[in-house]
């Protein structure tokens, strides 16, 4: 897979599990407490199908 980072804004996320829902790639794991988690950000292709999905403007992909 590719080498990216991923950046969620725990201010921002409201854990409504859109990220979790399109990631082909399971990179998120179910939200607990109301927080998204990041499982395997290693997985992370950078589609950014989670940045553009999010609700909220939390997330945010970069490449390294």
């Amino acid at each position: 897979m590719g080498d990216f980072t991923v950046k969620i804004d725990m201010d921002k996320c409201n854990g409504c599990g859109t990220c979790y829902d399109v990631c082909a790639f399971d990179v998120y794991g179910e939200p607990v407490d109301g927080k998204v988690v990041l499982l395997v950000e290693d997985n992370c292709t950078g589609c950014e199908s989670c940045v553009s999905q999010c609700p909220e403007e939390a997330i945010e992909v970069i490449e390294n």
